[in-house]
């Protein structure tokens, strides 16, 4: 029961406090952080330095609070304090170069966190070093243990060090001393002095130089050797000659003896050293004495005189082709005649370092057995030499050459030829020939190399055959010729020429073209077009000079110009000129246009008939209502049928009211005149009104039995009308009424 009350009041104060510390968070507010450097921003190595860091809080809080300050160094934490204080204070006691950097402090109160403004502290002067020697007297070679201290600073360093003002030698450090080791430059005595820089700060610059360490080097006299040379310096070829190095002191030391950059004798001790000389061995001579990193050396110079010259091996001729005969010689001349004479040298010739004369001169014939690396050997007096190699291989007479045409020849085209031998020494100069006669050269000196000419045309392709290639690589030599130059030639095709059977076809017949050509390389390329467009599938290739098209049921729209192009593997098209071809109607259509047109011009016709019947009938029966009022004479008036008869004989004859050309109502008009004369038929048609005063008998119309038609003209009776003419026109007008009337 007691345990679960100390888990419930623990629990309880827990609460209590979170509570409290997120109310506290909520109860304040940092104003300002502010760093202050005192006595100020610069100052001397070895002043002291407060850093004070003051915070400005605004809180409302009974207690007071708690402040975590940092101070830092260039973003690098250099102190750090807790207090119940808005301000603290960081003493740098005494400052150094080192402490010199940005500063700026930072507070932190619970979760709240605000940092100071940067301050620039300065520091200037550096302290001067203690330089410290662990001896002053050494021997030449040895090496000198030096101290340079800087206690007062802190920090990285760089240490330099001084041999009489010249710097020898610098050690980068993290602390304010260093041990090193020195070897010294000079001999005899010299001074040592050292200085320091602090590495984050260089801006400062180097300090001053410490105290001087004067440093005595004894020289090491006693191991400098001596060289002699037996029986002198100056000897000849063959002489045997001593060398002898010499030291006083041998212990602990290494004995040289060298010639240029070759080592000829080791020892610890003196030595002797003897050989035969040589030409070639005259120079200087060093003996060399080593201990520890001091040398001492002495040099003398050998001169050895020649006793017979290096030899010499010549061949002659200087070329020489395969199947020639050549010589070698070798020969030496005598420098020293007081020892040797010629009889006194010896040769040998030698090829691959194999002995193939005992002589000084060799012949031989040329050829790739003989080829190789030759040299010779001279021997007097124990003294041997050997030649220079002398590098013979026979040249090689040029192959009949080989004339080809690089790529496509085409007729009236540029083109190239190559002239290439399979055999023979370089140089070899081409020739290219045209009907025997020169046309260029060329030399070629690269063994890759081959002569390539450059032709401007050809007119024809036999004339292809015309071309030769000559070869030489010696001049007392005749030349090798090449074969006539044989290759494919293309020629061009000619402008083509298309014909048609027939330039007019029917519509539905078969139209032929046939595009032929005059000449060209075959195999030939023709196409046709229509009207400028090329023709579906018409392009044929066919090794004849004439191509054919047929167009299949060729229709009307298939008309028009027509052309052909040719071409080959020469690359050129040639157009020929268009044809234009005609496409006419079938039979069928033909029948039927001509059926169409009778048929068209019956129907015109009938219509012209129609048209002309509806408008003369309107005119009739005007004519008729005006003369129908007018009452007929009787059947019985014998002047009624005279005039009857007349009028019928004269219908029949001509269809109008006339006998024998004469009108009935006039003797001297006629039909024709009467109808030109237009007042006179105005006259009829429209009589002139009678008075009606006068009284007109009512005329009854007697029908005759068995007549179909009956004309009635009224003669008038004196004095009824005044106008005979209108009396004659309205008879006239009864007459044609009575004869459309049927009976």
């Amino acid at each position: 029961m007691s345990l679960s009350y100390l888990c419930l009041t623990l629990l309880h104060a827990g609460l209590a406090a979170l509570w409290q510390a997120v109310d506290t968070q909520a109860a304040f507010t940092i104003d300002q952080v502010a760093l202050t450097l005192l006595p100020g921003n610069e100052v001397t190595s070895g002043t002291n330095v407060i850093l004070r860091c003051e915070a400005k809080v605004s809180h409302s809080l009974p207690k007071p609070l708690t402040y975590s300050f940092s101070f830092l160094q260039d973003d690098q934490v250099v102190y750090s304090k807790n207090i119940s204080h808005a301000v603290v204070e960081r003493t740098l006691s005494p400052v150094r170069v080192s402490n010199s950097g940005r500063y700026h402090c930072t507070v932190r109160i619970y979760a709240r966190f605000k940092k100071s403004d940067s301050q620039t502290l300065t520091v200037t002067g550096l302290q001067t070093p203690m330089l410290k020697v662990k001896s002053d007297i050494i021997s030449e070679g040895e090496d000198v243990s030096a101290t340079c201290s800087a206690l007062e600073e802190n920090g990285s360093l760089i240490f330099y060090f001084y041999e009489s003002n010249q710097e020898i030698k610098r050690v980068p450090t993290s602390s304010n001393s260093v041990t090193t080791t020195l070897t010294m430059q000079k001999l005899k005595e010299t001074n040592l002095q050292c200085a320091y820089m602090v590495m984050m700060h260089p801006g400062a610059g180097l300090s001053n130089k410490s105290n001087t360490w004067k440093i005595i080097v004894k020289d090491l006299e006693e191991i400098t050797p001596r060289i002699y040379f037996t029986p002198s310096t100056d000897v000849v070829e063959g002489d045997r000659v001593k060398i002898q190095c010499e030291v006083k002191d041998p212990s602990d030391l290494e004995v040289f003896l060298t010639k240029g950059n070759t080592v000829l004798q080791k020892s610890h001790a003196s030595f002797l050293h003897s050989f035969t000389v040589r030409a070639e061995d005259s120079g200087d001579y060093v003996c060399k004495a080593e201990k520890g990193s001091v040398q001492k050396m002495a040099t003398s110079q050998l001169n050895v005189a020649e006793l017979f010259s290096k030899p010499m091996l010549r061949l002659n001729p200087y070329q020489v082709f395969e199947g020639d005969r050549f010589r070698l010689n070798c020969s030496s001349d005598i420098k020293v005649t007081q020892r040797i004479n010629k009889a006194d040298i010896r040769f040998i010739l030698l090829r691959e370092d194999r002995r193939i004369s005992s002589s000084a001169i060799y012949s031989d014939i040329a050829s790739s057995a003989t080829n190789g690396n030759y040299s010779c050997m001279a021997m007097a007096k124990g003294v041997n030499k050997t030649s220079l190699p002398l590098v013979f291989k026979a040249k090689v007479p040029v192959s009949a050459p080989v004339i080809n045409a690089v790529g496509n020849v085409i007729v009236g085209r540029p083109f190239r030829v190559l002239c290439k031998t399979e055999n023979g020494t370089l140089p070899i100069t081409y020739t290219l020939l045209k009907d025997r006669s020169p046309v260029a050269k060329r030399t070629v000196t690269e063994a890759a190399g081959m002569a390539i000419f450059d032709i401007t045309s050809i007119s024809y392709p036999l004339e292809i055959n015309r071309f030769t290639c000559q070869a030489f690589n010696q001049e007392a030599s005749p030349s090798r010729s090449s074969s006539p130059l044989t290759a494919p030639v293309i020629e061009p095709v000619s402008t083509p020429v298309i014909m048609a059977i027939g330039l007019t076809v029917t519509e539905g017949s078969d139209l032929y073209l046939i595009c032929k050509v005059q000449q060209g390389t075959q195999p030939i390329t023709f196409r046709w077009y229509h009207n400028g467009i090329l023709i579906p599938s018409s392009t044929q290739e066919v090794t004849l000079l004439q191509g054919t098209h047929i167009v299949k049921a060729i229709e009307r729209e298939q008309r028009g110009r027509y052309y052909c192009e040719a071409t080959n593997h020469a690359s050129e098209t040639k157009k020929s000129p268009p044809v234009t071809i005609t496409v006419s109607l079938a039979v069928w259509k033909k029948a039927l246009i001509g059926v169409l047109c009778i048929l068209l011009l019956v129907a015109i016709i009938v219509v012209l008939i129609v048209l002309l019947r509806k408008m003369s009938n309107p005119r009739r029966k005007k004519q008729a209502n005006e003369l129908s009022v007018k009452p007929r004479p009787k059947s019985g008036d014998p002047m009624r049928m005279s005039l009857t008869l007349d009028i019928e004989d004269n219908t029949a004859l001509n269809g109008t009211p006339c006998v024998m050309g004469r009108n009935v109502w006039s003797e001297n008009v006629s039909c024709s005149e009467s109808d030109g004369q237009g007042e006179e038929e105005s006259e009829l048609l429209h009589p002139k009104e009678v008075d009606p005063s006068i009284e007109v008998p009512v005329m009854k119309d007697i029908e005759p039995e068995h007549n179909t038609q009956s004309t009635d003209v009224q003669v008038s009776t004196p004095g009824v009308l005044e106008q005979p003419e209108a009396q004659a026109a309205l008879e006239y007008a009864q007459l044609n009424n009575s004869e459309q009337e049927p009976a």
